[in-house]
């Protein structure tokens, strides 16, 4: 008896939301933006579009006497920063040699079924390396949380650069930083580390919490992602205060210390640079992030959607398609910071 599309396509519908749930909780900015606000969704539209500040709306007049003319010299502070979508599409393919071959409803299910994960694992993985290193070589419209060295995104968000325009130069929604004073908040926080995290990295971690708190219009560093060898020092440096966060954020399936209201995960897909084991040089070690200052947007029927199942014209083989479109965009990037050269104790 022949397997109706029907048949194939609720057993995708079914299985969708777990899936998606997944692939989330395996990827820590995925999992911590979507419990901590860093996700909103849009209806539509040709571009994401953010306004941000890019000067003062008035002039102060001072008063000596009250009798002083008040200038009323006034200009637009907004100016659109501007992001494409990325979309991408990945195909679930069962042919009809192999229904044949797999005699059998529960059969050729599990196949199905069996494909949906393999495809959720590569999605998983490709957006992953792409969020945090800028390195996927099949979703390189997605931006990136790394802005150097080793990706070469001249998007990426987080720099070691100083905080100045000469220091930090990507652009950021087709934005140049320098359009935008370092108090409407487009230049990062950073620290070098100096790969000796052993003496400088506490204190490291600790004058940026200062800077961003001082800087960020709302919210807070809420995580901290981590190279394996940047969780691996700060836990050393920890290592007799150590204290874990809770159980929940722990069952997601990476282990998880705090820094402050901070959660610090390591990510197996940050940054590599060469001689990384014996500290290497401009090793991005650690994001801090403010989910009010960095968000991914996404569309929302393009959230991972998955659509019924076809018969593909000239073939004997029948497909359908798991779509995603969204973009990661800046709104203040002053509120998040990077820790860099943190590879060595």
């Amino acid at each position: 008896m022949a397997i109706s599309n029907e048949l194939l396509s609720s057993t995708l519908f079914s299985i969708r939301d777990g899936e998606v749930d997944e692939l989330f909780q395996r990827v820590p900015f995925l999992d911590f933006a979507k419990r901590l606000g860093g996700i909103e969704y849009e209806d539509g539209g040709i571009k994401i579009q953010r306004p941000l500040a890019v000067s003062n709306h008035s002039t102060i007049t001072q008063l000596a006497t009250g009798y002083e003319p008040v200038s009323l010299a006034v200009q637009d502070v907004m100016q659109p920063a501007l992001y494409e979508w990325s979309d991408f599409v990945a195909p679930i393919v069962i042919t009809k040699k192999e229904e044949l071959e797999n005699a059998g409803e529960k059969a050729i299910v599990k196949i199905v079924e069996a494909r949906m994960r393999n495809v959720m694992g590569l999605l998983r993985r490709e957006i992953n390396k792409q969020l945090v290193a800028g390195n996927s070589t099949v979703l390189t419209s997605l931006g990136s949380l790394c802005g150097d060295p080793v990706s070469g995104v001249t998007t990426g968000f987080l720099q070691q650069g100083a905080p100045t325009a000469a220091g930090q130069t990507n652009t950021v929604g087709g934005l140049a930083r320098s359009l935008v004073p370092d108090g409407n908040g487009l230049f990062n926080r950073r620290f070098d580390s100096n790969n000796v995290f052993g003496t400088d990295g506490i204190r490291g971690m600790h004058q940026i919490a200062a800077e961003t708190s001082a800087r960020a219009p709302m919210g807070e560093i809420k995580l901290i992602l981590t190279s394996e060898n940047g969780y691996a020092n700060y836990r050393r440096a920890l290592f007799a205060q150590e204290r874990y966060i809770d159980e929940k954020q722990l069952n997601a399936g990476y282990m998880s210390l705090a820094f402050g209201n901070a959660a610090v995960v390591q990510d197996v897909f940050m940054p590599k640079v060469a001689d990384l084991d014996t500290g290497g040089t401009n090793a991005n070690t650690m994001y801090f992030i403010n989910f009010d200052g960095i968000k991914l947007v996404m569309h929302s029927s393009g959230d991972l959607a998955v659509s019924p199942f076809e018969y593909i014209p000239g073939t004997t083989a029948r497909s359908a398609q798991i779509y995603w479109k969204g973009q990661l965009i800046a709104d203040n990037l002053a509120s998040c910071a990077l820790l860099f050269n943190g590879e060595g104790f």
